[in-house]
């Protein structure tokens, strides 16, 4: 039993080193984190939108989506167009592997 509370009192003592009330924990700079912050705000176009009522939302084509989710619910997704870009042949480093 006395092995117990010595542990006990033993661990108290220890934590008790842990006192954050003292340290200068809340002292750092007050300019902490602002540049993530004015990063944040730079990339940010309109916070906060206003748009007409009964104007259109963002992602707001009610036609397209039903008609895609209908074709992915019948699984008759639409075939993918191929285009060129340019045309010409690509030039190497002149390593050959061997």
């Amino acid at each position: 039993m006395s092995f117990r509370l010595a542990l006990t009192l033993g661990g108290l003592v220890v934590l008790g080193g842990c006192n954050t009330v003292n340290q200068n924990i809340a002292s750092e700079d007050p300019a902490f984190g602002e540049a993530v912050r004015y990063n944040a705000a730079i990339q940010t176009i309109n916070p906060d939108p206003v748009y007409p009522p009964g104007g259109a939302m963002p992602g707001d084509n009610g036609a397209k989506g039903a008609a895609a989710v209908k074709r992915y619910r019948t699984d008759s997704v639409k075939q993918l167009e191929t285009m060129q870009t340019s045309t010409g042949a690509a030039s190497g480093s002149g390593f050959t592997p061997r």
